[in-house]
């Protein structure tokens, strides 16, 4: 069994979650209960998804870090939406999508790696 807290992917995702919740705040007030909401929705499944995988096996987590992966590219396509819409700059979009990218590929590399063995 992992600890998930000491997973330096659990922190990154973690650390995307206050984040998203910084930048969902600056949505219309009409949007909360809509795409802010599925917003923080998608941003939370990604750590909560990594820390639930961590209590089986390698198959189990693996199951459940492509799970974090879809809720990453869900979140990746609200983030998108928000700026084409003109709810958020790029400069504002920017660092989260960075931020998002970078977690994708370490999941991803992490899913390879667990593959392997």
């Amino acid at each position: 069994m992992r600890i998930y807290k000491n997973l330096e992917i659990w922190k990154r995702a973690f650390d995307l979650v206050e984040e998203v919740y910084s930048l969902t705040a600056q949505l219309p007030a009409h949007e909360r209960y809509s795409l802010t909401n599925q917003m923080r929705r998608s941003a939370v499944s990604l750590p909560s998804n990594i820390a639930e995988g961590c209590s089986g096996s390698d198959r189990y987590f693996i199951r459940y870090l492509r799970i974090a992966l879809g809720s990453g590219y869900e979140l990746e396509t609200q983030l998108i939406l928000c700026f084409r819409i003109n709810y958020v700059t790029e400069q504002q979009v920017r660092p989260v999508s960075d931020k998002l990218e970078r977690l994708l590929k370490m999941i991803n590399a992490l899913i390879t790696s667990l593959n392997k063995t």
